[in-house]
């Protein structure tokens, strides 16, 4: 099977490219600034805001399935349209998607989220990344859009990268203890975005950690995975804070993980490894 992994350059993507490549799939990726190093995969470069460079990204690799892993923050461009012209290529050469979105979509006011609720965002991020998943369900109806949560692994990951900062003190701010999330391994998340692409699956699915942490507890989980002084980890309230967006948002897996082999750990789990 020949695989394309949009956005194989990122965290995600590049566990997704190594998982893939392993797996003895043919495998090509993109990238927007530099490709990957990983052995045998082809690297195109593809900016999604361009239609007709997507189109001719799908047209020479000619996969079965694509993977949108891609992250354009809140450019509504990148994270919104982009993902919809992408669904409309794979659509118009009988690819098979999926497509990663967030909880970002969801406001946090009923904490727990099953894939039969309904975005309420509450961020621009999650408003392009909600309006991204009606325009690919609209134009491939047969696509999987997977919403995940908080991506863990190494320093690679954002979130790792920010606990080591803060307790080197090379970077300022805190670690909220009322911000909670349901964290999922980056190996395991790319497992199960594959194994999910290989069945029959459609729709809506939720492939986050089976557990609920606030970013502070994470945090003091990655400083004793890593040796770091989890003590010079501050604490603090978002609800106190002027930064946008919901509290806490616990994404509910469990009818998802029902059809899988991959297990989705919880953060207090892979962190205590």
């Amino acid at each position: 099977m020949t695989v394309l992994i949009i956005g194989g350059s990122g965290f995600l993507g590049t566990e997704l490219v190594r998982q893939s490549a392993a797996a003895g799939h043919a495998t090509a990726a993109t990238f927007a600034t530099r490709p990957g190093s990983t052995p045998g995969v082809t690297w195109h470069a593809l900016d999604l805001r361009d239609p007709e460079r997507i189109e001719a990204v799908v047209t020479a690799v000619g996969p079965r399935l694509v993977v949108n892993a891609t992250s354009g923050g809140s450019d509504w461009a990148v994270t919104a349209e982009g993902p919809v012209r992408l669904a409309m290529a794979a659509a118009k050469y009988g690819c098979r998607l999926v497509h990663v979105s967030s909880d970002a979509v969801f406001s946090g006011t009923r904490v727990h989220y099953d894939e039969t609720c309904l975005p309420d965002p509450v961020t621009p991020y999650g408003a392009a990344k909600a309006a991204a998943e009606t325009g690919i369900r609209f134009a491939h109806p047969d696509a999987v859009v997977a919403r995940t949560s908080l991506i863990i692994g190494d320093r690679q990951s954002v979130h790792v990268r920010t606990v080591h900062d803060l307790a080197s003190g090379t970077r300022s701010g805190v670690l909220f203890t009322d911000d909670i999330r349901c964290p999922v391994h980056v190996v395991d998340l790319a497992a199960a975005l594959l194994e999910i692409a290989a069945c029959d699956a459609v729709g809506v699915h939720h492939l986050a950690g089976a557990d609920a942490v606030s970013r502070h507890e994470l945090g003091i989980l990655v400083a004793r995975r890593d040796g770091l002084d989890a003590s010079r980890l501050p604490a603090g309230l978002r609800a106190t804070s002027a930064l946008p967006g919901a509290l806490d948002v616990r994404l509910d897996s469990r009818a998802t993980q029902r059809k899988l082999h991959t297990t989705l750990r919880g953060a207090r789990h892979f962190l205590a490894l």
